[in-house]
């Protein structure tokens, strides 16, 4: 049989191989199209969520806080047994997992009565989105052939990114439902925001089930299937090869598996081969282990100390905070979106030509240059603002305050408004017990701004009573605030920025989201799979992102609170030192790992003393 006619023979056999490889990489895009809506959903629900909530169940700046880090608290959580899990039951079924907690959590959230469902259903998106972080890539790699592997970790990374666009289309369309009725006010527009809130999750519920319906018929790791070494389980393994590979690639790799699987350890010193045994007892602080697994470690926390996931979930309320209306700023959340999308795709093209090194360096470089810019913004316009708290603390009759913004309680409170629109940053606490609201002069709902024990003081809980019991107090006591007085700690009043300030801020966060897509958001992941050496890369990977995750949530609890004590600059300009101190490691530390295979790497840390 000539050339040509052998080649037709062979893409004829082949091409039904396509597809299934074809569903394997949607179902795998689908999980990170979950895992960008889990992070991307709150930034277009969160001001109707505020607006409403705050007032139906009198949510506090802290709680609405922990609504938006519960995602990251769950990730922190499904991080600690995602590796164990996918070990025991196998990949498939933590996948099929994961997409019936996102799905489970729909409900839950968009019928949500108060502050506990909506913590609780964002805890299960959090727990999906990281069982689905550590799983679904983890899939992908056993799955594919070497040739594609690249790809499809791309693939995955691309459609996370594209789930981030589609819950800032999806905050962008309720957004202007919203101000469509914004003229009839009262009621009316109350139950707009209502319904905007809850329907933008309900209009997640989609993705989730075809997620979860996909996982059910994928095969199972074949990789999994092996390391279980039963007979049955490898023919299931060789059933999973068949339905992407040849037959007779199938078996080679099968091959290639049950030798690896059955293939003794490293080297020790003396020259001797270790057996599986002693490999397995080489603990994961090791010598020849700890400089790469604590710089990932280092990475990882640093990627989330520039705020990106603060930012990206807090990206509307930021943007209206620096001038831009709420259509505006849902629209600018688009288009940020978009660019980290594209800009991802710009660093999959450039990994493999610069190196990781270079654009960690180059992302993290831009990154500080941008948010020292935006801080600086900030800082502008918000020290202009009127210390207006001795005032403030007047008004307090019977540990009670009710003050409608207008200009008649502008001038009550010495502020010469002149007609321009001002926005009040009020920090006030009953003992412990502390909260934050922001209100605007322009807001097309204007309403009074309420304070009463009631409505900040939180019933107890029995976690809070188990660490006092402990003699610990991370959280307050509200025994001690049931007597304690309303104190205004601060009560800031100045001028709403400029549309011109807004979209100055606006084009620093884009600065800042075009030069961490093209380093830290793809370098981070190649930096952790390639630094980790084979021996402690799953329970490596684990901790290292459990350390990102836990910053991760750290930032996005203290964001509400901090900016509203101390200002969105301050915020900006710890994130701006942080980001100094990734450059520094990428620069001096990091070594490029582009065009070396793992060993190599492994070798390279193992010389280090």
């Amino acid at each position: 049989m000539n050339a040509p006619a052998f080649a037709s023979l062979k893409a004829a056999t082949d091409s039904p191989k396509v597809w299934p490889m074809r569903f394997m990489l949607f179902i795998a895009g689908m999980g990170g199209l979950l895992y960008g809506i889990d992070i991307g959903i709150i930034a277009g629900a969160l001001p109707y969520l505020e607006s409403t909530a705050s007032v139906t169940w009198r949510l506090s700046a802290q709680q609405l806080g922990f609504i938006v880090a519960a995602v990251l608290l769950g990730s922190v959580l499904s991080s600690l047994f995602a590796g164990a899990l996918a070990d025991w039951v196998g990949r498939k079924k933590v996948m099929v997992l994961s997409g019936l907690l996102f799905t489970l959590s729909i409900p839950i959230i968009a019928l949500a009565d108060g502050y506990t469902p909506l913590l609780l259903g964002r805890l299960l998106q959090g727990i999906s989105g990281g069982l689905i972080g550590v799983v679904v890539p983890l899939y992908l790699a056993e799955c594919l052939n070497a040739d594609k592997r690249g790809r499809g970790t791309a693939m995955f990374q691309l459609l996370l990114t594209i789930g981030l666009v589609v819950a800032a289309l999806i905050g962008l369309y309720y957004a202007r439902s919203v101000e469509a009725v914004a003229g009839s006010g009262g009621e009316a527009l109350f139950a707009a925001k209502d319904q905007a809130w809850r329907s933008i999750f309900w209009i997640c519920l989609g993705p989730g089930l075809v997620f979860t319906l996909g996982c059910l018929f994928l095969s199972e790791s074949p990789r999994w299937l092996v390391g279980r070494g039963r007979p049955l389980d490898i023919d299931q393994a060789r059933t999973a090869l068949l339905r992407s590979r040849s037959a007779a690639a199938a078996e080679q790799e099968l091959r290639e598996m049950q030798q690896a699987a059955a293939a003794t350890g490293m080297a020790g010193a003396t020259g001797s081969v270790k057996g599986p045994e002693a490999a397995a007892r080489e603990p994961l602080f090791s010598r020849r282990y700890r400089a790469p697994f604590l710089l990932a470690c280092v990475i990882l926390a640093c990627t989330q100390a520039t705020g990106i996931n603060s930012i990206l979930a807090y990206v509307v309320n930021i943007l209206n905070q620096a001038g831009l209306s709420g259509s505006v700023a849902n629209s600018a959340d688009v288009a940020i979106k978009v660019l980290n999308a594209l800009m991802t795709v710009v660093a999959l093209l450039l990994v493999d030509r610069k190196g990781r090194k270079f654009l960690l360096m180059l992302g993290s470089g831009g990154i500080f240059v941008a948010l020292v810019l935006a801080g600086s913004l900030f800082w502008s316009a918000e020290r202009g603002r009127i210390d207006v708290t001795p005032a403030l603390q007047q008004l307090v009759q019977q540990d009670r305050l009710q003050l409608s913004f207008d200009s008649a309680s502008l001038a009550q409170l010495g502020v010469s408004a002149d007609g321009a629109p001002q926005q009040l940053t009020l920090s006030y606490a009953y003992g412990d017990f502390s909260n934050v609201q922001s209100r605007r002069s322009d807001e097309l709902d204007a309403r009074p701004i309420e304070i009463s024990r009631e409505h900040t003081v939180q019933s107890d809980s029995v976690i809070g009573a188990f660490f006092r019991r402990l003699h610990l107090n991370p959280f307050a006591d509200p025994g001690s605030a049931a007597g304690a007085p309303l104190v205004i700690t601060q009560a800031l009043v100045g001028p709403v920025p400029s549309a011109t300030h807004g979209w100055l801020v606006t084009a620093c966060i884009f600065a800042f989201v075009a030069f961490f897509a093209v380093g830290p958001g793809v370098c981070v992941w190649l930096a952790l799979s390639e630094l980790m050496p084979t021996r402690i890369r799953s329970n490596g990977m684990s901790i290292a992102l459990l350390i990102n995750q836990f910053v991760s949530t750290t930032i996005a609890a203290v964001f509400l609170p901090t900016v509203g004590n101390h200002g969105y600059a301050a915020m900006f300009f710890f994130w701006a030192g942080c980001t100094v101190v990734y450059f520094l490691v990428a620069a001096l530390i990091l070594p490029e790992t582009k065009g070396k295979t793992l060993e190599q790497i492994e070798a390279h840390f193992a010389r280090k003393p």
